[in-house]
């Protein structure tokens, strides 16, 4: 695709990075046929190729209107046009610096704004989001029912493993995972533990950044990633860990993205570099450890996230993990598609996030399994406001299971 930068962002990093990935593009429409809006709405604009577009107009000194922003919104960035594109064009970063220059440009209407605000410094910081769910759930019985949903149940954490090991990981320090599931750290200990990997929380660490980085407060991600690096840093260069183990494929996937948000920072893109060689799915670092095997088949629906198999590349690796371990795995069809979880999608675009998560238990639901999986806690938590079935995080599955 040609393209001629406008004068104020051509020289940037965002305007470097735009041409690059929007050379690529030869506007094929291969992507249409993955994009979930697009399925939805029919529209070429709710598409990649639309969005593309308009992206690529902006930049080139087209002003950006309101409804330039409604299309880009209604993105899930759940990057299947990218593992469906022929030319590899990264179309999750093209869309993260469209919509903060249309940030820029286009004021949004102030309910927006103060909802935005909400999540991105409420979802960051654990003790007040802690706080509030817990609220929430003490008064849930009077809650409507979608937002009742939303908040779930408690699933307490059960013992922490205590045990030193030579082997040692870090743990991502999740934002809301630690409060809507702590059973799923406790979980992921619990089987490191039994595989003699002792995993550790490095004080000072916190939430990966994607949250604000989805919600075009880069600079405010780039310091959540900053302060991530400083906190990890001295268990790396001092080599006291082996890896990096991430339990949500949201977080793992923003951090494997750190070395290219950090690439002009001097002081730290050789660090970023160093993080995103060490980070690894934990269905990737237990592959390389063993496990035991459940005792009792039991019919299984897994649900890959988009940022396990369209962002980390992550694909059959979960999946072969579980049958190894006494899973009947149920076929999914459409599995390549978003649920409409997506971050704080799924607040921010209610009605689309709920006619693809009804979507996805269609699918899920179809061969009548015992209990859903996943490997995301956006994912499980949405999924399971629509659903009597059980979801859990596989890691939770096979914890209990090993424990029987």
């Amino acid at each position: 695709m040609e393209t001629k930068l406008a004068d104020w962002i051509q020289e940037t990093p965002a305007g470097r990075a735009a041409d690059e990935i929007l050379r690529k593009c030869v506007h094929c429409g291969f992507c249409l046929a993955t994009c979930p809006t697009y399925q939805i709405l029919g529209d070429e604009l709710d598409g990649p190729r639309g969005r593309i577009y308009q992206i690529k107009q902006v930049l080139e000194g087209s002003p950006a209107t309101r409804e330039t922003q409604l299309h880009l919104d209604r993105c899930l960035t759940c990057r299947s046009c990218e593992t469906t594109c022929p030319s590899g064009v990264q179309y999750g970063h093209l869309v993260d610096i469209g919509r903060a220059v249309v940030a820029t440009q286009v004021e949004r209407p102030w309910r927006e704004r103060a909802l935005r605000w909400l999540l991105r410094e409420g979802l960051t910081r654990p003790w007040l989001f802690g706080t509030g769910l817990k609220l929430a759930r003490s008064v849930s019985w009077a809650l409507p029912a979608a937002l009742r949903a939303k908040v779930g149940v408690n699933r307490p954490a059960g013992p922490v493993p205590s045990q030193t090991h030579a082997r040692k990981v870090l743990l991502l320090n999740n934002c809301v995972q630690p409060s809507m599931a702590p059973s799923i750290d406790a979980a992921t200990a619990r089987v490191l533990d039994a595989a003699g990997v002792q995993s550790i929380i490095a004080p000072g660490s916190g939430c990966c950044g994607a949250i604000r980085q989805h919600l075009d407060d880069h600079g405010g991600a780039r310091n959540s990633i900053r302060r991530n690096i400083d906190a990890w840093w001295p268990f790396v260069e001092s080599g006291q860990v082996e890896a990096i183990v991430s339990n949500a494929s949201g977080c793992g996937a923003m951090v494997k993205d750190y070395a290219h948000l950090l690439r002009e920072d001097p002081a730290y893109a050789a660090k970023a570099n160093r993080i995103v060689e060490l980070t690894q799915d934990v269905a990737e670092f237990l592959a390389g450890c063993t496990v035991p095997a459940a005792p009792r088949a039991q019919r299984v629906a897994f649900h890959p996230p988009c940022t396990l198999q369209h962002g980390l590349k992550i694909r059959g690796q979960v999946e072969a993990l579980l049958r190894s371990l006494g899973a009947e795995l149920v076929p999914v069809r459409d599995a390549h598609l978003c649920c409409g979880s997506a971050g704080t999608y799924s607040i921010l675009q209610t009605g689309l996030s709920q006619e693809l998560r009804e979507r996805k238990l269609d699918a899920l639901q179809e061969e009548a399994p015992e209990v859903i999986l996943s490997a995301n806690i956006g994912c499980i938590a949405h999924l399971q406001g629509g659903t009597e079935t059980p979801v859990r995080h596989w890691i939770e599955w096979l914890d209990e299971r090993c424990r029987k």
